[in-house]
């Protein structure tokens, strides 16, 4: 693997515009847990089905304990930046390009302090009245089981229930476009800690132009493995420090 590292950090400094996308696998290291490995959140049927627009709008008492289960555990809000997250943000700070499309609704790229962040999958820090679009913080979702809207209304408080500012699995993904103009002007491509599954992000491989490096960083096997330039199969944590040490000295200060 070391090779690999050492090919990986070549490619970084070689590049003018990395774009990186990552899934559930770089926050594992934070211990916020994945979602579709074995004993990943969505192995809970109830909690996957509930996990729609149609099931909220039908039943919004039932949806939210769920949802609060599954992206409000005090493991999920308590999570910090690992070094993944935070060796991004310092490639930034020395001065690459960097765009960020994650699946992950956690903020932890944005706590590590990466600048050009795309929530392709939203964000679980805000919910939104469906009616009067008032936007609540993640304090006051928590503040009740079932958060409602308290504007102000001519006919009185607003009292609608709120709706995540995640994206569901029956609504469409949020910045595809400004994700896909990313990729096709990229020359490095980093895809990390995702399983390549859900769609439509997981088609935005294969817009990156002919010239653009492919690099998969993963526990697993992907279904884009084979189109890669390089395939890492690695703890990310591990592989993005080791790879930032043969680009710069002064890894300790990440950990």
């Amino acid at each position: 693997m070391v090779d690999s590292l050492q090919q990986l950090a070549k490619w970084i400094r070689e590049s003018d515009k990395i774009v990186v996308l990552t899934g559930a696998g770089i926050s594992t290291d934070s211990g916020i847990p994945d979602f579709r490995s074995q004993d990943g959140v969505w192995s809970d049927q109830e909690l996957f089905r509930s996990m729609n627009a149609a099931y909220l709008r039908l039943h919004p008492d039932l949806f939210w304990p769920h949802f609060k289960r599954a992206f409000m555990s005090s493991r999920y809000l308590d999570a910090k930046p690992n070094v993944g997250h935070i060796v991004l943000q310092k490639l930034e700070e020395a001065g690459k390009t960097m765009t960020i499309i994650t699946q992950n609704v956690d903020g932890l790229h944005q706590l590590a302090g990466s600048k050009r962040v795309l929530e392709v999958h939203g964000s679980a820090k805000s919910a939104t009245c469906p009616s009067c679009h008032t936007t609540y913080d993640l304090a006051y979702i928590l503040s009740d089981d079932i958060p409602r809207c308290n504007a102000k209304t001519p006919s009185g408080p607003c009292h609608t229930v709120l709706w995540p500012d995640v994206v569901l699995f029956d609504q469409a993904v949020h910045q595809f476009a400004e994700s896909l103009d990313a990729v096709i002007h990229c020359d490095l491509m980093l895809v990390m800690g995702t399983s390549l599954e859900v769609h439509p992000v997981a088609d935005l491989p294969s817009y990156r132009p002919l010239t653009t490096k492919l690099v998969m960083l993963n526990l697993e096997e992907t279904p884009l493995d084979n189109l890669a330039e390089l395939v890492i199969h690695a703890r990310i944590s591990d592989a993005l420090s080791s790879t930032y040490n043969a680009l710069y000295e002064g890894m300790e200060e990440l950990r």
